[in-house]
């Protein structure tokens, strides 16, 4: 058994929480890491980790030791990147986590380019709107749309997303079209509510302090895109990013909506953790999302487009 194996399956029961977590990340056998482990902390004659059927908690030494541990795996890996880089070749896998709606709209072309120009990485993507645990789920980046919380995650700014209020034609010629934004508590309103305070849109006044638009949602949902759908449908009015909405304005079936009163944009950034080493393969592919994302970006193009025709 290597010394290597031992330190790879201490870092992973940390990471992943639990030695069945870590047999999974690691593709190995459960007995396989506790044996491992096991072996670890009896060569270095000190207990790592206090194992109980529910928890596995990190004594005094196992923190210590896990710091430099992670510091040993991350200049193994740093020294692989370095030849592989001599080569001129990146290799191994990336493990994204991104947003549903934006990923299957946005990230595809991008993610295909970086893999067109590296043949021999591959690549784990998952797409789901919860906010993964980097760490835990063994994530390399994640893309974020919205405000960062957490201190201990590393972020790099890809770009600001827009904000947009929009409805349907059809729904507007029913209901009228609103002219300012205190008008749209007269309004059936379709709400993201995977936000902080989904029942309230903040509005940009000129020369003026912002205005936050108590409402009630007709619809409240944590998918962008259902939302989308019903506003075309003429369900109602939606605050969206653009980056939703840009086949539907280019084809009329949206239309924006009190544009004298813009909405804060929201960043978006490309995160990992601390703790996790940064491999050159994630150094370059957050470079090369920078580049991609860098400019006027298209749904952002749609949007000034809609605008020429817009009815309000």
């Amino acid at each position: 058994m290597s010394r290597f194996e031992e330190l790879e399956s201490f870092v992973a029961v940390v990471e992943a929480g639990s030695i069945t977590a870590a047999s999974d990340r690691l593709s190995v056998a459960k007995s396989a890491v506790s044996r491992r482990l096991s072996s670890l902390e009896a060569r270095l004659g000190v207990q790592l980790i206090n194992r109980t059927t529910r928890v596995n908690d990190l004594t005094s030494s196992g923190r210590a030791f896990y710091q430099q541990a992670t510091r040993l795996l991350s200049d193994l890996a740093e020294a692989e990147s370095a030849v592989a880089r001599s080569g001129g070749t990146l290799t191994g896998e990336l493990r994204l986590a991104l947003p549903l709606s934006f990923g299957v709209r946005h990230m595809a072309a991008p993610i295909s380019d970086f893999l067109q120009a590296n043949p021999e990485v591959t690549c784990e993507v998952d797409l789901n709107d919860r906010r993964v645990d980097l760490v835990a789920d063994g994530v390399d980046l994640a893309l974020r749309i919205g405000n960062l919380q957490d201190s201990s995650l590393i972020a790099r700014k890809l770009f600001d997303a827009s904000m947009t209020v929009c409805a349907s034609p059809g729904y507007l010629a029913r209901a009228g079209v609103p002219q300012h934004p205190s008008d749209l508590s007269a309004h059936a309103v379709l709400v993201y509510a995977n936000v902080a305070d989904p029942n309230t849109w903040e509005f940009t006044l000129p020369e003026a302090a912002p205005l936050f638009v108590p409402l009630t949602p007709r619809v409240s949902s944590s998918n962008g895109d259902l939302l989308t759908a019903m506003a075309e449908q003429g369900q109602g009015v939606i605050r969206q990013p653009t980056f939703m909405l840009e086949a539907s304005l280019r084809r009329g079936s949206l239309v924006p909506l009190l544009e004298d009163f813009p909405l804060r944009t929201i960043p978006a950034h490309a995160i990992y953790p601390q703790t996790r080493h940064l491999s050159y393969r994630v150094r370059a592919f957050i470079d090369h999302l920078v580049d991609w994302f860098e400019g006027e970006l298209p749904w952002d193009a749609a949007r000034a487009a809609a605008s020429t025709g817009s009815v309000c």
